[in-house]
């Protein structure tokens, strides 16, 4: 075992006034994000960029133990190291720490007494420059015995900021609020997200469905709905009815679903004669903010279409086009996915894989880049493709990710959220116009970027609109 695998330490009677060790770590934003989830310390001038250029030192700091953490880390793993018991500590701060700084933390021996082995440390860290950033003293009782072990190997940890939801709300800002007919929310849940929506300034409900139990979740919800329009239909089937009809006289532009089967309301919405259906098939897109990958993944379609055909198919790729553009995706990479990523006769899904991308080529899907058939591995890990041989503009770096089918999509998107960690904000595309469907386990961020999602398709249907009403099946 080598060196850098052992921790030692140095004790009472090894160690001499005047002798020093140190660590340097250079601060990088994960440091800090890291120190606040341990520490519960959320100032807004360590993790708020525009909060902090207008505050006293016109930039992101570290906190100020986070150089003590170093010191801390010089004494228990350096000098004394292991069996270190910390005394005292006092600390002087005298310059801020930015992201990007190196820091070097070190302690001196400055004084030994022999009674219950204690020595006294001065304590400093300086930046890249030599100049001090904390100063100050450390009391501590030494080991008496010598300790040599393995080094104890840290765990990977993953940080998730949802950076993604966040723009994406944020792409949402300065406009005014999208009137919504928000079906039967009968349930805490239900109003709940509505009110939160509308709060946040995405959307203006009118809530559909039995007024007396509408009025009773929202009081459960402790939400004030006084100011949406409320209007009574006596059951969930009606209430899908009703707010369909909202959108057809133009009342409303978007639709979210309540507490009521998304079945229910899907049957009022591809009603031939009644319905919102369009030249578009209808689909659902999950938009993904998954722990570790630098940006949302559309998943389409995990929720309407069971065994979609190439037909199909074309168009899921549309829509999902059509939202990636609303998210600021100008040229959205597709993979289309299967169990591998050559054509293989026996595998449907390789084959059709290979026709959509031949459509793209003809022109007949337009607005991204296709390629497929992919594995999932290969469609978003670029060392994957690497290890394949695939070279594509797609493989590795895949934004949208079309699966087979409805079972594979669903296994995937759970796989994510369960597994993995993910959010899954959710929206129905090819309608008249956008459906937010959310589920009582959403969080308020999840609920709050589906909504986003759909806010931002509604005000870009008037450049594009997907298509007169329809009245085939």
């Amino acid at each position: 075992m080598s060196s850098a695998e052992i921790i030692e330490n140095r004790t009472f009677d090894e160690i001499a006034v005047g002798e020093s060790a140190s660590v340097t770590r250079i601060l990088g934003e994960r440091d800090i994000q890291l120190f606040a989830l341990v520490s519960g310390d959320v100032n807004p001038a360590h993790l708020d960029a525009e909060f902090a250029a207008g505050d006293l030192f016109g930039r992101v700091i570290a906190h100020g133990l986070w150089g003590g953490g170093l010191i801390s880390a010089v004494l228990g793993t350096e000098l004394p190291g292991p069996g270190t018991i910390y005394l005292s500590q006092s600390l002087r701060f005298c310059r801020p720490v930015g992201l990007g700084d190196s820091i070097t933390a070190s302690v001196t021996v400055k004084e030994k007494r022999a009674e219950h082995e204690v020595i006294l440390f001065d304590c400093r860290c300086i930046n890249q420059d030599g100049k001090d950033v904390i100063i100050g003293e450390a009391e501590v009782r030494a080991p008496t015995e010598k300790v040599r072990r393995p080094r104890i190997a840290l765990p990977d940890v993953q940080i998730s900021d949802h950076d993604g939801y966040r723009k994406l709300i944020e792409r949402t800002a300065g406009d005014k609020a999208v009137p919504t007919a928000v079906v039967h929310p009968c349930s805490a849940a239900a109003v709940t997200a509505a009110v939160n929506a509308a709060e946040a300034g995405l959307i203006r409900p009118q809530l559909v469905g039995p007024e007396a139990r509408i009025r009773k979740a929202a009081e459960d919800a402790g939400k004030d709905i006084s100011a949406f329009k409320v209007i009574d239909a006596p059951h969930s089937h009606a209430a899908a009815a009703r707010a369909v009809d909202l959108v057809r006289s133009g009342e409303a532009r978007l639709l979210m679903k309540g507490s009521l089967h998304t079945d229910e309301l899907m049957s009022a919405v591809v009603c031939a004669a009644t319905g919102l259906r369009t030249e578009r098939r209808i689909s659902h897109a999950y938009v993904m903010d998954v722990p570790g990958h630098p940006t949302p993944l559309i998943i389409t379609d995990a929720a309407i279409n069971i065994e979609p055909s190439l037909e199909d198919k074309a168009d899921i790729i549309r829509n999902a086009i059509d939202l990636a553009h609303v998210m600021g995706i100008d040229e959205p990479k597709v993979a289309i996915l299967s169990a591998v990523e050559t054509v293989n006769p026996a595998i449907r899904s390789t084959l059709e894989a290979a026709a959509l991308c031949k459509m793209a080529d003809r022109g007949q899907i337009s607005g991204g880049i296709l390629d497929g058939p992919l594995a999932f591995d290969n469609a978003i890990s670029e060392k994957a493709a690497m290890e394949k041989g695939i070279v594509s503009p797609v493989a590795g770096r895949a934004e949208i990710l079309v699966v087979p089918n409805l079972e594979a999509g669903n296994m995937l998107a759970k796989q994510l959220t369960f597994l993995g960690g993910a959010d899954a904000a959710g929206v129905v595309l090819g309608a008249r116009v956008p459906i937010i469907l959310t589920s009582r386990a959403d969080s308020l961020r999840t609920s709050l970027a589906s909504c986003a999602v759909a806010v931002l398709l509604a005000r870009a249907a008037p450049k594009a609109a997907p298509g007169p009403f329809v009245h085939s099946a």
